[in-house]
C-alpha cells in the first residue's frame, strides 16, 4: 500500500510532519499500512490521536477525509445525500418546459449530478495520489446501530446506494478510528482493527513534541512548562491537560514574552491548559505555587 518498508521509516516520516511518537505507536501504524487493516486509537482527549491521521496523510501525500462523529449520526449522513433543492428545481424546470418524461427525469434526478458525497463514499473513490486517509474521529460519540453499519462498510470497503448500486473502493482507504472512551466500542468492530492505546507522553517525549511544535520556545521555559503539566496530570482534576494543551500553553507564553514560569504567570494563563472552572479554581492561591515548586524541583539534578 505504501513505500514505508520499516518501522523506523514510519517514525521518521511522522517526525518530519512534527509528530513525535514512540516505537510502539510507529509499529502499529506500520502494520496497519502493511496489512491494510484499520487502526483503532483510544486515549484521553488531546493526546494526539487525530493528529496522527493528519501527519500520516501529509507524510504520504494522501488526501485526508474526516468523518467527525456525533450523537445521532446515521449511515445516510456518513455516506451520501441527495441534493433535494436542486432536484426540485430540475422538476419544476422540466414541468415548465413541457419536457416531463418521468422515466428519463427520474434517471437524471437520481444520478451523479445530484449526489452529495459524504466522507465514507468519498473514501471509496479512486484518487490519483493513492488511497486516501479516512479518519473516523471520536467514534464513541455515536451509537451501536452506526457501529454495526460501519462494521459492514469496513469489512468489504464498499457502500450501496439503492438508486445507483454498490460502489466498491478500487483500493481500500487507510482507515484510522479514534475514541476518547466515553463509552466502550463494541468488540466486533475492534476485532476488525489493529488497536493502540495512546497515553500521555513521558517527560522526554513531551519535550521532543514541544521542540517540534513550538521550536521558538527557550529550552529552560520548555522544560518548566512540560514539568509543570506532567505534575498537573497527577492532581485530582476533572479534565487533565493533554499534549495539545501543553503546546497551546507554550505558544501563549511565547506570545507574552515569558522567560520563566511564576505563580502569577500561571494564574494569568490557566485557561490555556485547563478548560473547566472547577479545575481552575483548584489551582488558585498557593496550589499553583506548590505544583510549580515540585515541578522545578524535579528538574534539579539528582
Amino acid at each position: 500500500m505504501t513505500q514505508l518498508e520499516s518501522i523506523d521509516a514510519v517514525q521518521a516520516m511522522l517526525g518530519s510532519q512534527g509528530y513525535v511518537c514512540g516505537r510502539a505507536l510507529a509499529t502499529v501504524v506500520f502494520l496497519s499500512l502493511k496489512l491494510g487493516r484499520p487502526l483503532f486509537l483510544e486515549g484521553e482527549a488531546g493526546v494526539g490521536k487525530t493528529e496522527i491521521a493528519k501527519a500520516l496523510a501529509a507524510g504520504l501525500n494522501r488526501r485526508l477525509i474526516r468523518l467527525q462523529c456525533y450523537e445521532g449520526l446515521d449511515a445516510a449522513s456518513a455516506v451520501y445525500e441527495w441534493n433535494f433543492a436542486a432536484q426540485m428545481v430540475a422538476i419544476r424546470t422540466a414541468e415548465a418546459s413541457g419536457n416531463a418524461d418521468r422515466e428519463l427525469l427520474n434517471r437524471e434526478l437520481f444520478g451523479p449530478d445530484y449526489l452529495i458525497e459524504r466522507p465514507l463514499l468519498q473514501a471509496m473513490r479512486p484518487d490519483e495520489h493513492g488511497a486516501p486517509v479516512l479518519l473516523i474521529d471520536e467514534l464513541d460519540r455515536t451509537d451501536e446501530p452506526f457501529e454495526a453499519f460501519l462494521l459492514e462498510a469496513l469489512s468489504d470497503f464498499q457502500v450501496t446506494i439503492p438508486e445507483l448500486g454498490t460502489i466498491k473502493a478500487p483500493e481500500p482507504p487507510i482507515v484510522i478510528l479514534t475514541s476518547n472512551r466515553t463509552r466502550e466500542v463494541h468488540d466486533a468492530l475492534k476485532r476488525r482493527c489493529l488497536y493502540h492505546w495512546v497515553d500521555y507522553p513521558d517527560f522526554e517525549r513531551e519535550m521532543a513534541i514541544i521542540r517540534a511544535r513550538a521550536p521558538e520556545a527557550a529550552e529552560t521555559l520548555s522544560r518548566e512548562v512540560v514539568a509543570f503539566v506532567q505534575k498537573l496530570r497527577t492532581e485530582d482534576l476533572f479534565k487533565k491537560p493533554g499534549v495539545a494543551e501543553t503546546i497551546d500553553w507554550a505558544k501563549c507564553l511565547l506570545a507574552l514574552d515569558v522567560l520563566t514560569l511564576s505563580p502569577e504567570v500561571i494564574a494569568d494563563t490557566l485557561g490555556a491548559i485547563l478548560k473547566y472552572q472547577d479545575d481552575i479554581q483548584k489551582l488558585q492561591g498557593s496550589e499553583a505555587k506548590r505544583i510549580l515548586d515540585e515541578a522545578k524541583q524535579s528538574l534539579e539534578p539528582a
